[in-house]
Order: C-alpha cells, then structure tokens, then sequence
C-alpha cells in the first residue's frame, strides 16, 4: 500500500463516518502564537474553543484532515532513522459531535481493519493533582479486547497546546510494533498562559497520526527513509554517500519545497531564517561530496512530483522554487568555500568565533557545529543565539543612527551598507547591458517582464518564445564582457515620459515611470544617440562600465513561465 493509498483510505473512512474532509492549511499559520503549522489541529482551533461554528463552516461538528506540518525542534537530530522536519499529520477531530467511545473506536478500526496491522498495547493518562486518570479510556480500549495499557503522566499523556495557550487534555496512544502511530487528545481543558487549566465548556478530539511513521508500518520498512515518500529522494544522490548525510539531504530539500510553495523565502529571521539554515546545510553536503547544483534540483523536481497531486501548489510553485534555489546557492556557494578553508585552521570553536563566520562567510550554527566536529565540542545553539541577539542590537541602533532605521536606499536598490550598495549599483548596470545585448543577439521580439538583484547575482525575465542556444548565450555574455573593458562613460538625461519613449530607450512596460524620467545611455556613442545601452532607469548606476570589477557570466539560463524566459547572471 503506497502513501497515496494510505492518504485516501484515511480520508475516505471518515468520510463514511460522517466527517468533512477539509484540505491542508499553509505551514504558515494564521495564529500568531506559533511561527509555523506543527500539527493538524491548529486550523481547528477556533472550532474547539467555540469562537466558530463548525457546522456553519463545513456542515458537520466532524472534520478529517491530511496537514502539512513542520517541527523547527528536530532539525538537529535529522540524520537518524526517525527525525524529520517536515512531516503529514493525518487527524480527524470533532468539535462536540463525539467524544471518547466513538474515537477510540475509529481508532481501533482504521489500524486494524483498514491498514491490517496489530496493536501491541496502548496508553492512557494516569492522573496526577489536577486532572483525574483517564479509566473511561482504559474500559473502552478493554471491550475491543485491548487488555495490554500502560499508565503514564503529563509528559508522555497529557497535550498541551501549541502556543502560548489553548485547548488541551489527556491522551490515549496507539502502540504497533513498540512505535507510537496515534495520538487521540481528548480536549476537556483550556489552557491559559500561565499554564492554569480551566475546563471547556465543549468537549472535543483531536487526533494526529504521522503518515511518514504509519507508512513504516503498513509497508515493512525498518525506517521512515526507506518507504515510498523519501526513497525515491535517496536514489537520486550516490550510494557511497554517507547515509545521515544522504538523510540530511532529503529531509531538508523536501522541507524547504513545502515552505517555499506556502511564500516562505529565505531570510535572517524567523521562518525565512529556517528555511535559509536548512538550505544552506543541504549546500554544505553538496559542496563536501562535490555535487553540481542540478543534483539538488533534481531531488526538489523528485519532490514535486511525489506530492504535487495531493498538494498541487508544488506544481503551481515550480519554477519558483527552482529559481529561489538557485538563487540561495550562488549566493552561499563562494563565501562556504572560504569559510570552509578557514574553519579547519581554528583548533577551537566558540560561540563568539562562530558567529563571526555566520557573519563574515554566512555558515550558520548547525554547519559550523557538524563541520568543525571535536574543535566545536564546547559550542551550544544557545550562545550562538546569544551573540546573534548581541549582533542584532548593535546593527539596529548602528543603522538607526546612521540612517534613522530605514537601511540604505538609493534609486531603485536598497542595501545593508555602502559596501552591499556598491555591489548591487555595479549589478544593476550590468543588468542594463545584458537588456541590450539581448537585444542585439535575439532581436526586438525580446521584452523585460521583471528583474531582481542581489549581493549576488542578477535575474532577469523576458519575453521570447523559445530556449536560448549555446551560441546565443556566449554571443550576450561576449557583448556585455566587451561593454565592461571598453569602459564605456554614463550618460543621464531628464525627460519627460513620452520623448523618452520616442527616443528608443528600452523600459519595464508595467513600470510605474513619474512623468519626468530619467534615461540611463552607456557606449561610445553615448551623446550621438546610438550608445550601447539606453534605458529608462531610476538608478543608480555606476560613472562608467570599467568600475565593474571581474567577467560576466550566465549561470543559467531557462523557462520562468509560458513565453517568459529567465536568466540568472553574475560578475566573478
């Protein structure tokens, strides 16, 4: 039985049971007390507390879902045979409609019946001060013939909520193969934030049920990577690799797909920050065993069309996510090959040594902490996060002094700092003379439908209908190399709109130009009116092309969208 069999057969049994199936909700969540989606119930929770009406809302007081579910606390512990980040949650909850009896019942059904496996025992609360042991569980789970239940108290029984407060109670678990697959929560209590229980006024159930783990299961496999969701992903990657590290790999670049497709985008805080370690740690193993950067893409393409029919945003999110990728990897790439050579000439690693790597080179924590092995035994995430959050208060009152808390802004680009500012100022001439040079090469059918720059590199998109040769891409970056050692001078006029247009210089046709423009003319023939490079621009730009420090280069080149083709560029 694959996962997709196990996926409807969980929908459809509770669907024959009345309940509504309701789709996933995005890993990012709309409670604000969670950073992101760690487990079925949290779309419900309205439902439980009683601020909506579930019968309004889904026509039942019964729902069945298959969430994407993420946990930021196992990200250093992938690598085993059990840990993930990313995961499904199969659940069914009712919101008063059932309560015990009728939710142990499912429960013993659907394992034994619909998945053919055997209950080795089960778990109940025990009871402790403040909330009674559960004996209406152990009876009901006794006349279905489970007499094998262990007692145990709040740490293994009892589910709190998944923010600062919410509904909560006791549990009952179901054990096969001496492995939890099951979670019934039984919500009596509300949990307030100073962690008092107070009782709901509408008893509900929550249950939670790992695909990954039950698929272990159903279909015989020693671990979680060895079944039909994660195996394929393994293939892709060299059977000599070490195998927590081939673990690392899939856990992490399926992680990152799903975060993606919900508008996660890499960052230095919160959940971009998230997503940004787990790429970049993928990108370390990569370098290591010397992999190109469309291995990785092949594990993310592997990963779309293992889940894009249940969850079609995957699909819809493609080239986005490729793009967003390739665009993490460029940027980390050069500065892990220097931070790398420099790590192994440290004989010890602190926090204050290690965050001056994340600083100078962007290796993150768990990198530095896997990389530097022995020399890193006295480092701890907790005083890396305490220089991090010393860092964070020296730059923001550092730019609010300098630049009243807003960051550098000139033109059309912002930037941490002048020396960032300068960078992207030579980028963006350098995106101005590949909009012309492909021009020249492919003619006047090619037209700018967006760009984006950074430290890095420079994405451009435009219109042309078909793929690049490699003759075509060697004839743009020759033309723009040889733009840069002429060393061509600027030229910037004002004008209105309209003459500007008139004139010939090229522009974004969804630009949002004032009526007064300025046009930006590179070449030899700046004043005569036929330069290089003429464009309506809002800066800045560089004084002349020389100041463009090393060689041009297209690092790839591919479909964006229907008719829009997009190009990824850099100067090393």
């Amino acid at each position: 039985m694959n996962s997709q069999e196990i996926r409807q057969r969980f929908l459809k049994f509770f669907q024959e049971q009345g309940h509504k199936a309701v789709p996933s909700s995005s890993l990012v969540p709309t409670d604000p007390s969670v950073l992101l989606t760690t487990a079925g119930m949290q779309q419900f929770k309205p439902y439980f507390v009683g601020q909506k009406d579930p019968l309004a809302d889904f026509g039942s007081k019964n729902t069945v879902s298959v969430q994407k579910s993420f946990r930021t606390s196992d990200i250093d512990e992938v690598g085993d045979e059990t840990h993930l980040t990313f995961f499904e949650m199969l659940g069914n909850f009712s919101f008063g409609g059932y309560f015990k009896k009728e939710a142990i019942h499912y429960g013993y059904e659907f394992i034994t019946k619909e998945m053919g496996l055997t209950i080795d025992y089960v778990s109940v609360f025990e009871g402790d001060s403040e909330v009674p042991a559960d004996t209406e569980s152990e009876e009901i789970w006794r006349s279905l013939g489970i007499t094998k239940i262990e007692r145990f108290g709040r740490k293994d029984n009892f589910w709190g909520p998944t923010g600062a407060e919410g509904p909560c109670g006791p549990t009952t678990e179901i054990y096969v193969n001496g492995v939890e697959v099951w979670n019934i929560v039984f919500n009596e209590y509300y949990m307030k934030p100073d962690k008092t229980l107070e009782p709901l006024k509408q008893k509900g159930v929550d249950t939670g049920m790992g695909l990954d783990r039950l698929a272990v299961m159903v279909q015989g496999k020693k671990n979680v990577f060895e079944t039909d969701l994660l195996e394929p992903i393994l293939k892709i990657l060299p059977e000599s690799m070490d195998s927590r590290h081939k673990r690392i790999i899939a856990d992490h670049l399926r992680a990152s797909v799903f975060l993606l497709a919900d508008g996660v985008m890499p960052s230095n805080k919160d959940r971009g920050y998230i997503l940004r370690r787990l790429l970049r740690r993928a990108f370390t193993y990569e370098h290591i065993y010397k992999f190109s950067p469309q291995t990785g893409e092949s594990l993310i393409i592997e990963v779309i069309k293992k889940y894009g029919d249940f969850y079609p945003e995957l699909q819809n999110q493609k080239n986005n996510i490729i793009d967003i990728y390739f665009g993490e990897w460029q940027g980390f790439k050069s500065a892990l090959e220097r931070g790398l050579k420099v790590l192994e000439k440290e004989n010890s690693i602190d926090a204050e040594k290690a965050f001056n790597f994340y600083e100078t080179y962007g290796l993150p924590y768990d990198i530095i902490k896997e990389i530097a092995g022995v020399k890193a035994e006295s480092l701890t995430l907790e005083g890396f996060d305490e220089e991090f959050k010393k860092h964070q208060e020296i730059s923001r009152a550092g730019a609010e002094k300098k630049f009243g808390g807003h960051g550098m802004v000139e033109g059309d680009l912002t930037a941490l700092d002048a020396a960032e500012m300068k960078v992207k100022t030579g980028l963006h001439t350098v995106t101005h003379l590949l909009n012309a040079a492909l021009h020249k090469v492919l003619g006047e059918e090619v037209s700018q439908r967006g760009s984006d720059i950074t430290a890095e590199r420079t994405r451009f998109d435009f219109v042309f209908n078909r793929k690049l040769t490699d003759e075509e891409i060697k004839k743009v970056e020759d033309l723009v190399n040889e733009a840069i050692s002429a060393n061509y001078p600027v030229k910037i006029e004002t004008m209105p709109l309209e003459d500007a247009k008139k004139s010939g210089a090229l522009y974004f046709y969804k630009g949002n130009f004032p009526e007064m423009v300025k046009v930006y003319s590179f070449g030899p023939s700046a004043d005569s009116g036929s330069p290089f490079s003429r464009e309506i621009c809002g800066g800045p730009h560089v004084s002349s092309t020389g100041e463009i420090v090393g060689k041009f280069r297209i690092i790839k080149e591919e479909s964006s969208s229907a008719g829009i083709r997009r190009i990824r560029a850099t100067v090393e």
